[in-house]
């Protein structure tokens, strides 16, 4: 009862509550509900926000606006992303040899201006900080390619190629690290003196190794031979300038006739002096003093060995240069004699020296075979493959073959050059040779006049292949093959080819199936012949039917006496004779030719029912069944005598016996 009145006193007390207090839990709810969702959509925001932020990162803007990042140009942002390799092939890594180019010209500064520093008062204390900034330069150039080139680079020891860091750092220290002595410290004590920087010569190496790998990558490698040669010599008047001068002030500027007098351009004056002493020119104004005497015979001696040497190896770099075009000269004056000695036809010789005057034009050589010869296979073979590999594998013959076949063929193609209207083959030869078209046009001609143009072969095709395959049941040439211009053919031969496609059956067997295609592809489908049927021999024409007044008159014989019994007899025999004669005809009568007449024979006529009796007695003998000789004869004989009774009698008795 007590827990009733709480519950009725509750009851009311709730009902009683304000409408704010009843609603309070929900509220509560909600707010927290909307505290999440705050939390989730900031959240959200955060997580887009940095998307887009990696967004940004990982793709470059396309706009220019003033908040995007400046782009560098791309050699700027190669050379930062750079990375040195762990070692370097000094043949063939072009990055190494421009960092050379930069050595040799620290190295010629060096050379040509170390005896002009000297010698000449071009050194002075208002530019000195010129001079030792540009000799400080050189210097860094020389301390980066000692400590980060030259460590990394290759080099063959024992045949093998040694990359590893220790024995490359190894192997140039021993030779680089002289040209670095610091001689400048002394200039404390002696001032500048360029004299100082004489150890920066011994990089010399560096300038050499340069110029081998110029010349490995120039064309015409013999134009820069000839300027460095002439380097050398300008090089040798430079420093006998630069002797000159100091020999001058040595004994005084002006105080002879000898020495330079100190006018105008002291460099320019003393190089003259160099040049006509070297050369050897003379003009020059006699020496007087002993020293004079001793420098200007030293003068003589270096300069004509030094130009001779000079002028010698000129020679060698201009012969070595033209030394191609001296042997197509040579072997075109000799071709050229020979056919003059034998009085070949002028027409003859203006094609021989049209072949000789475009063949070196377009390829700069008579027989490029001749140059790679020299080389080992392996060698040719790559050769080969990047200089006609892709003309070669364009070829529809050859798509599907063995890959390595195709290499093996590509050493033994040979490079022959037509002139226009040079017959390439001709039709029934004997086909030796296959042809693949490099360059130029070829025409297939023929027709009455042997000037019908059937089709025009351009760069890639190929022709000869059907008679080099010997596909069709011969190796005669099918067509006659014309060069429309100049062309230029690779020709393969058919004993390479066969002493190839041994060891390829199954490239052998497809190049023979494309031929037969091609060999038939222009061909007409023949006409297909119908069975013929076994001829069928006539039969043999069957007798005519007896008439009925011969039948009645043979009834009426047969009851005759006398003859009775002969009659029924020879009736017996002549139907046996002609059931016998019709199977034995019927097989082996030939078939009877257009001219054939049943009712005539072409040796006797054969007697009708009209005939006469003699006649009818004569035939008969044809209508008996065949026998031996013996009892043919002893037949005849006995019956001989009846026979010409009753062909002798009544004609109608005849007439019954024939039939």
């Amino acid at each position: 009862m007590m827990m009733k009145k709480e519950a009725s006193q509750s009851e009311p007390g709730q009902a009683s509550q304000p409408a704010h207090l009843k609603e309070r839990p929900t509220s509560s709810a909600s707010q927290t509900s909307a505290v999440v969702n705050e939390r989730l959509q900031e959240l959200i925001k955060m997580f887009k926000e940095r998307t887009e932020k990696a967004k940004e990162k990982l793709i470059d803007p396309d706009s220019s606006d003033e908040e995007s990042v400046v782009q560098f140009p791309r050699w700027i942002r190669a050379c930062l992303h750079y990375r040195f390799p762990a070692s370097i092939d000094p043949f063939t890594n072009l990055m190494y040899v421009l960092w050379m180019f930069l050595v040799s010209l620290a190295w010629n500064w060096n050379v040509w201006f170390i005896p002009v520093r000297w010698a000449f008062p071009y050194q002075t204390p208002d530019n000195i900080y010129y001079w030792l900034m540009t000799d400080y330069v050189c210097d860094l150039i020389y301390i980066l390619d000692i400590a980060v080139f030259q460590p990394r680079l290759q080099f063959v020891r024992g045949g093998d190629i040694v990359c590893d860091k220790t024995e490359m750092r190894k192997n140039y220290m021993k030779t680089s690290a002289s040209s670095l002595v610091p001689l400048e410290l002394f200039y404390f004590k002696t001032g500048v003196n360029p004299l100082l920087r004489l150890p920066r010569l011994l990089k010399i190496n560096s300038f050499f190794v340069f110029n081998e790998r110029l010349e490995a990558i120039l064309t015409k490698a013999y134009i820069y031979r000839v300027i460095r040669t002439t380097t050398y010599l300008l090089y040798c008047l430079h420093c006998n300038a630069c002797l000159y001068y100091w020999g001058s002030a040595f004994k005084g500027l002006g105080s002879t006739k000898w020495v330079y007098n100190g006018e105008g351009n002291s460099y320019i004056r003393c190089y003259y002096f160099a040049v006509k002493t070297l050369i050897t020119i003379g003009g020059l104004p006699d020496p007087t003093t002993l020293f004079e005497i001793v420098f200007q015979l030293i003068n003589y001696f270096v300069g004509v060995f030094a130009f001779s040497i000079m002028i010698g190896q000129m020679r060698d770099v201009v012969g070595a240069a033209t030394a191609s075009q001296t042997y197509y000269r040579t072997c075109m004056d000799n071709t050229i004699k020979y056919m003059s000695s034998y009085r070949i036809p002028k027409d003859v010789q203006n094609r021989v020296k049209t072949w000789y005057n475009y063949t070196w034009q377009s390829q700069g050589m008579l027989d490029e075979q001749e140059l790679l010869i020299q080389l080992p296979d392996k060698m040719r073979m790559d050769i080969a493959i990047d200089v006609n590999y892709s003309i070669v594998s364009k070829v529809p013959l050859f798509q599907g073959c063995d890959r390595q076949m195709i290499f093996d063929m590509l050493k033994s193609l040979r490079s022959v050059v037509y002139l226009p209207g040079d017959y390439v083959c001709k039709k029934g030869e004997v086909g030796r040779e296959m042809y693949i078209i490099k360059a130029g046009e070829v025409q297939v001609v023929g027709g009455p006049d042997g000037k019908t143009v059937f089709v025009t072969l351009r760069a890639g095709s190929v022709f000869g292949e059907i008679s080099l395959l010997a596909v069709g049941g011969g190796n005669r040439r099918t067509a006659n093959v014309i060069a429309h211009g100049f062309a230029n053919l690779f020709i393969l031969d058919k004993r390479d080819l066969n002493e190839i496609l041994v060891h390829y059956p199954e490239s052998k067997k497809l190049l023979r199936k494309k031929a037969r295609k091609m060999l038939n592809k222009g061909k007409k489908p023949e006409p297909k012949e119908e069975p013929k049927e076994p001829s069928q021999v006539p039969a043999a024409p069957g007798r005519a039917e007896t008439p009925k007044l011969l039948r009645a008159a043979l009834e009426m014989t047969e009851r005759s006496t006398g003859l009775r019994g002969v009659l029924a007899k020879v009736k017996e025999k002549t139907n046996k004779s002609s059931i016998s004669l019709q199977p034995s005809i019927a097989s082996t009568i030939p078939t009877p030719s257009p001219g054939f007449s049943p009712a005539v024979d072409r040796d006797t006529d054969t007697p009708s029912l009209h005939s006469s009796s003699s006649a009818s007695c004569l035939d008969m003998s044809s209508l008996l069944p065949h026998s031996p000789q013996s009892h043919r004869d002893r037949q005849h004989t006995d019956q001989e005598a009846k026979y010409q009774d009753g062909c002798g009698g009544n004609s109608s008795q005849a007439v019954v016996i024939f039939v």
